[in-house]
């Protein structure tokens, strides 16, 4: 996905499904980095997981 739809996510008050690398873990974002393109997100249900990745590898998952 793009920084700009990351960071919508990000400042949405709803719960967005969203994965890494498509076919992934699902992660909650963190934080958007929109200068470098990255985000901070926590994969799966553990809040200690945390990585930064491109914000291309995330995906929204279709309804």
């Amino acid at each position: 996905m793009d920084t700009a739809r990351a960071k919508e996510i990000y400042e949405s008050k709803q719960t967005v499904a969203v994965k890494l690398d498509g076919n992934g873990d699902s992660v909650w974002i963190e934080n958007v980095d929109e200068a470098n393109g990255m985000a901070t997100v926590q994969v799966g249900g553990n809040p200690t997981n945390t990585q930064t990745v491109s914000c291309d590898r995330l995906k929204e998952e279709s309804k």
